[in-house]
């Protein structure tokens, strides 16, 4: 006789609207190592880029304008790191990957406190564990 697991009822309907909770997909990242770091509701390289290095760009705050996106970044901050660029200097807050320590992504306000936006290093993530996205290596050469 097979052990019941559970008495719950599902229930479903083809006639009920979507919900906005049920319609958003949710996609996950990987490290290069395979550690989860980063579950975002769209899909990254949809997202903006930075123009000064190429970082993807999260908005973490809503402004009047623009809703932040919802995701949920697993990774480990570390101390500030002072960048020079060409209109002065930036202060970084980085973000690296629990298991191997590579430098995933980077805010510009000091953590714990949510900065506007939360930048993700080019070629840094993955969608399948265990496999090394094609822009990590980009401008290897040059």
């Amino acid at each position: 006789m097979p052990k019941v697991v559970s008495r719950a009822a599902i229930s479903s309907s083809t006639d009920a609207k979507p919900t906005p909770s049920s319609a958003a997909a949710l996609r996950t990242y990987y490290c290069i190592c395979g550690e989860y770091l980063l579950v975002i509701d769209r899909n990254l390289s949809s997202l903006p880029r930075r123009k000064t290095d190429g970082a993807i760009i999260i908005r973490s705050q809503d402004t009047s304008t623009t809703k932040a996106r919802i995701f949920k970044l697993n990774a480990i901050s570390s101390r500030p790191v002072l960048i020079e660029r060409d209109s002065g200097h930036e202060r970084q807050w980085r973000f690296h990957c629990p298991r191997c320590t590579l430098p995933v992504g980077y805010q510009t306000i000091a953590p714990p406190a949510k900065g506007p936006f939360l930048y993700i290093n080019r070629g840094s993530l993955t969608q399948h564990q265990g496999e090394v996205p094609a822009e990590a290596f980009a401008g290897e050469n040059d």
